[in-house]
């Protein structure tokens, strides 16, 4: 018998999702074995999950729209799909997105409510079928797994999901984020074109995030001679247009930088080298880049909208993420406190070290196996 666990999100590289899928299904193979197996849509046109070593990966050749919308006719017709996982004992859905079956328990990750939230930042079409879908997958699931405390809120609020359907299993930074040597910052430094001094922003450039704002927040910092860029890392999500546009408007737009795709390897040590790792997010599920910059050692400024305060505990300052003096004063703060600094980056390392994907991988485990055993009940 398997366990199928869907990566489709990893093989497509997309972002958030694809960290949470991949180091899931790295933590969970020693303790599953053989046992695991993988899902994805896109066969053949797009390759396995990267480092995997064992079975070829069940699925179907439909790319991802099309898989989508076929998953939620099938739902509305309540059409099974048991055929496409041979053997299954039970089916995780790890992105919001779960197939009909009729004899195979399913366990969903419901990272996050975000569209419920701010329907103005998704693409009519998304936000469509999400309001549509979205209550119809948690009530179909047998257990549903959130990241954090925020998010399992939202689904008893917003959809009346039993509390006791809800698992929180948070994330962790993968095992490769740590503090990087003076050499290493250097030489990632010389790579990429960063400043001496910069504040740092990692994900995908969309509304939520709140760049604007952030952008906006780094004039009178650059003016004082608090810092000399803004470095921001990520791919282009959607509706991403609006913050290019305010960009070209600011003065100061020559120093907010954008070095292209970087590399897992090199990621380190741009956390390393910052002064501040900036989270100004209007709302997040669970928020790891947070995670990966302590991990690093690198102090956090980051909003305190929504899961943001689970993650960064005591340890990170916040501010209101729609109030730009609030972030301006917080940043202006640690950038005038090397003190300060030292001592986040000191308790930000040993925070990180509370969160690991052995500790997720066991908690996700123990919901599968009570997920089979109700069904065998």
């Amino acid at each position: 018998m398997a366990i199928y666990v869907d990566v489709s999100a990893a093989v497509h590289g997309k972002a958030g999702l694809a960290r949470y899928s991949q180091s899931l299904v790295q933590a969970l193979t020693p303790r599953l074995g053989e046992r695991l197996r993988l899902f994805q849509n896109s066969l053949g046109s797009v390759g396995s999950l990267e480092g995997w070593q064992g079975a070829a990966p069940a699925g179907v050749r439909e790319g991802y729209r099309l898989w989508r919308a076929r998953v939620l006719a099938q739902q509305l017709v309540r059409a099974p799909m048991d055929r496409l996982v041979p053997n299954a004992e039970l089916f995780h859905a790890t992105e919001h997105l779960l197939p009909r079956f009729r004899s195979v328990p399913t366990v969903l990750t419901v990272h996050d409510l975000i569209f419920q939230r701010y329907p103005q930042y998704h693409k009519f079409k998304n936000y469509a079928y999400l309001r549509l879908a979205m209550p119809l997958y948690c009530r179909r699931a047998d257990a549903i797994i959130t990241v954090s405390e925020f998010s399992k809120r939202d689904l008893v609020r917003l959809y009346g999901v039993p509390e006791d359907k809800v698992t929180v299993i948070p994330e962790a930074a993968a095992d490769h984020f740590g503090p990087a040597d003076p050499s290493e910052v250097e030489r990632v430094r010389d790579r990429y074109g960063l400043p001496q001094r910069y504040l740092l922003a990692v994900g995908t450039i969309e509304p939520r995030k709140n760049l604007s704002r952030l952008a906006d927040a780094c004039g009178p910092l650059l003016d004082e001679g608090l810092v000399d860029g803004l470095v921001l890392v990520g791919s282009k999500g959607w509706l991403f247009e609006g913050f290019y546009e305010h960009l070209e408007t600011l003065p100061w737009r020559d120093k907010v930088l954008f070095p292209g795709f970087v590399a897992d390897a090199d990621l380190s040590a741009v956390y390393s080298g910052a002064m501040i790792a900036v989270q100004p997010s209007l709302y997040e599920g669970f928020g790891l880049p947070v995670l990966e910059a302590m991990a690093c050692g690198s102090p956090v400024c980051s909003s305190d909208a929504a899961s943001l305060p689970e993650v960064g505990g005591d340890v990170a300052r916040y501010f209101a993420p729609v109030e730009t003096e609030e972030m301006i004063d917080a940043l202006r703060g640690l950038l005038r406190d090397p003190e300060a600094r030292r001592d986040m980056s000191r308790r930000g390392i040993e925070r990180a070290r509370l969160f690991s994907w052995d500790r997720a991988a066991e908690m996700t485990q123990a919901v599968y196996e009570r997920v089979i055993a109700r069904a065998g009940a």
